[in-house]
């Protein structure tokens, strides 16, 4: 990335962080397959971050790659409850300090758990990179290490 292109809170917190990543600027898409077409990726190493409230006011990040469908029984049973839901954008947007599209863990406004899907392992990544047409490429085994996230089967 050129020293003079915008940067946001997730590019600096992976800098930060010391977290070997190519940062990719696309314009804008409008699926998943067209952002990883855009990246040059393929859909299953382009990850979906999502924000799932456990209770009012307690919320973690939960990574499933592209090409697999996240599993509400599977984090149910992992997370020990059965009342999970997704917050709004607007809540999501209060929480993590990014607009849907936009949401990754690194650089969040409030720290939250993370939970990966074991697919992530042992792969080259895409997720999120704080801003629309943003991806942040990383070592799924460098995010897992930087955020202690829980590795567990969460997609089908």
């Amino acid at each position: 990335m050129a020293e003079d292109e915008p940067t946001t809170a997730a590019i600096d917190a992976v800098r930060a962080a010391g977290i070997e990543h190519t940062v990719t600027r696309h314009g804008e898409v409008s699926s998943l397959a067209e952002a990883a077409a855009a990246r040059g990726i393929e859909p299953r190493d382009l990850i979906k971050t999502l924000v799932v409230r456990v209770t009012d006011d307690e919320y973690v990040f939960v990574l499933v790659p592209g090409d697999r469908k996240f599993s509400w029984p599977k984090v149910r049973a992992l997370l020990g409850s059965n009342r999970l839901s997704m917050p709004d954008a607007d809540t999501a947007k209060t929480v993590t300090g990014y607009e849907r599209g936009t949401i990754t863990p690194f650089g969040s406004t409030t720290a939250l758990p993370v939970y990966a899907d074991e697919h992530l392992r042992g792969r080259t990544i895409s997720l999120g990179g704080g801003g629309h047409g943003v991806g942040l490429t990383v070592r799924g085994d460098d995010l897992i290490t930087h955020f202690d996230a829980t590795v567990a089967d969460l997609s089908e």
